[in-house]
């Protein structure tokens, strides 16, 4: 762990380049911490989306999440010992800013209510009621450009 994001790096990129890392941390957060089955973690759309891994200063993948062909943001995911550091905010600012240079009206994404919090910082916006996913509550949030 390290305290400064300037010791970190973002890189975006397709599931063949950054999928191996990737993986690992959703493996390890959703289907281990989360207990969401593998098969429901897993999914074809991988192939299609934008990645976003961030690396520590040694190199080691400490966050990801994806950016759908649809303007969806999915699977956030940071590693226990560096939530509440910025990297999920390093990883939302990269795929948000991914969206705006493609052209994309606006992001969604299905928030874990313990998240909302801090999605409503990156200027997202509720809407509609709360829906199971994967046996976990979410809610939709949104954020127009």
């Amino acid at each position: 762990m390290e305290s400064g994001a300037a010791q970190r790096r973002t890189l975006t990129g397709s599931w063949a380049a950054l999928g191996a890392d990737a993986g690992r941390i959703r493996f390890e957060v959703f289907v281990q911490e989360q207990q969401v089955p593998p098969q429901e973690e897993l999914d074809d759309r991988d192939a299609q989306c934008l990645h976003a891994v961030v690396y520590d200063a040694d190199g080691q993948a400490i966050g990801t999440g994806r950016l759908l062909p649809d303007g969806h943001i999915g699977r956030m995911a940071v590693r226990r010992p560096w939530r509440g550091q910025g990297v999920g905010s390093l990883l939302l600012t990269a795929l948000v800013d991914a969206a705006r240079r493609r052209g994309d009206a606006e992001v969604v994404l299905d928030a874990q209510l313990h998240a909302r919090p801090f999605y409503a910082r990156h200027g997202f916006v509720e809407e509609g009621g709360t829906f199971m996913d994967a046996g976990i509550a979410h809610r939709v949030m949104r954020r127009r450009f």
